[in-house]
């Protein structure tokens, strides 16, 4: 997994690319939230339009996430699911925890 990130707003959007699985996938994912948190942006946007897979452990790091930054005052939310994860959202109920959008001004607002 490749993660790229940028700030607007004081919003950090985080552009995920590739697979969240078991192993380098979910650590990768688990490093730079706490990267986000630590430099003081507690507001996070997840990308996931470039993810092509996610494993079970991948859907625990997003749940372990969304936990995370709640704790610490503030929001996570999503952007652009692949179809594949959004059924799987829908599977689990785990869409009903996750605020999910389709375009990024729309989510910037929303924060």
């Amino acid at each position: 997994m490749k993660a790229t990130t940028r700030t607007v707003n004081g919003i950090e959007i985080i552009n995920l690319q590739g697979k969240i699985t078991i192993g380098a996938g979910d650590s990768q994912l688990r490093e730079v939230i706490t990267n986000a948190l630590n430099s003081g942006k507690n507001n996070v946007l997840l990308d996931m339009s470039g993810v092509t897979t996610i494993d079970s452990s991948g859907i625990g790091e997003l749940v372990g996430s969304y936990t995370t930054v709640t704790n610490r005052g503030g929001k996570l939310k999503l952007l652009h699911l692949p179809a594949k994860l959004n059924e799987l959202l829908h599977v689990t109920q785990l869409i009903t925890v996750f605020e999910v959008y389709e375009n990024e001004p729309e989510a910037l607002a929303s924060f």
